[in-house]
């Protein structure tokens, strides 16, 4: 997990505890998914982990103890953890200027909530809020791209975009009929019927270079459904072709990151994990092992296992170290 990933998830647990505490009928997990702006599943990971957390003594009456009933959760021992976090002056500040940006941007949806929270927290740094300079702002093109895309939705008109394909590294052009926005760990996707794909598509807004409301109506067709964005973005066909990976233990997070198959140890590499991810797009499968350093070997298939050392061979050589040969 990166600096960034760490210091959130830090911030969000000790947020958690006090959220539950105020509500001792308990919580549904989607609402309070919603409430965090992360996916349920990474909910169920922080309780997992604040459940292992409490006062030094670490015994039944010293732990965070969270009880499930069905989709819902909540606290039954907080171990005195139930002060929520609060403000410093210039946390205050900076959320009053950040506050007033947003109500600038165009197509924000909840604005009613956003000016309420905006007179709560002015209403808590006093005379600090009144001391705050007017600033020029530009919006955001992502921003501006959540406002088309959001306008579409409301009209239920279709789009054309300009979307960056990373694993192929190229735009392209599509007209789509949009179904939905999802906000899944921080980033924006627009899920839609791709004309040009045929099928049920997410596009992440931070690469649409341009995009455009069509006069035509959208018309997914009945066969377009929405997808269960709980268990995580990426969720292959069931009869997508399958990769073999055996993964160092430096690399096991990738096991919980996708959704893999048939995981199991191995002997080689010492502590590591071989699993199968399915994936239609072995461009995509090639990028995620390049990225793990050396920490992956490809067993299946053998002309992505090749083209891997291939790509890995070559980059040593343009950094003028001569590989060892195939098969050492």
């Amino acid at each position: 997990m990166s600096a960034a990933g760490t210091t959130d998830r830090m911030t969000r647990l000790l947020a958690l505890v006090p959220y539950l505490s105020a509500r001792p009928d308990g919580v549904a997990l989607a609402e309070a998914a919603r409430d965090f702006g992360v996916t349920e599943r990474q909910v169920r990971s922080d309780l997992e982990l604040l459940w292992m957390c409490g006062l030094p003594g670490y015994g039944p009456g010293d732990l965070i103890d969270v009880s499930f009933e069905g989709d819902r959760v909540r606290v039954t021992f907080s171990a005195g953890m139930v002060r929520p976090l609060r403000l410093t002056t210039d946390e205050a500040v900076a959320l009053v200027v950040a506050l007033r940006t947003l109500l600038e941007l165009p197509g924000l949806a909840e604005r009613d909530a956003v000016s309420r929270a905006l007179a709560k927290v002015s209403a808590s740094t006093g005379d600090a809020a009144e001391r705050v300079t007017p600033i020029a702002v530009s919006v955001d093109t992502r921003e501006e791209t959540l406002a088309v895309v959001r306008a579409a939705l409301e009209q239920e008109h279709a789009l054309h975009l300009h979307y960056y394909v990373p694993t192929r590294d190229e735009r392209t052009e599509r007209t789509v009929d949009p179904m939905q926005l999802l906000l899944v760990d921080g980033r924006w996707y627009l899920e839609a019927w791709c004309r040009r794909a045929e099928g049920v598509r997410l596009f992440r807004l931070d690469r649409v270079d341009d995009v455009v409301v069509l006069d035509e109506p959208a018309a997914p067709p009945p066969q377009a459904t929405s997808r269960n964005s709980d268990d995580g973005v990426y969720q292959p066909e069931e009869d997508a072709p399958a990769v073999r990976l055996r993964l160092a233990r430096a690399a096991r997070w990738v096991a919980d990151y996708y959704p893999v198959e048939d995981v199991g140890p191995v002997d080689e590499p010492p502590g590591g994990l071989a699993v199968t991810v399915r994936t239609a797009d072995l461009a995509w499968a090639r990028r995620l092992v390049a990225t793990l350093g050396g920490n992956a070997v490809v067993d299946e298939p053998a002309e992505l296992g090749a083209q891997v050392a291939a790509e890995a061979r070559e980059a040593l050589r343009r950094y003028g170290i001569e590989p060892a040969p195939a098969g050492r």
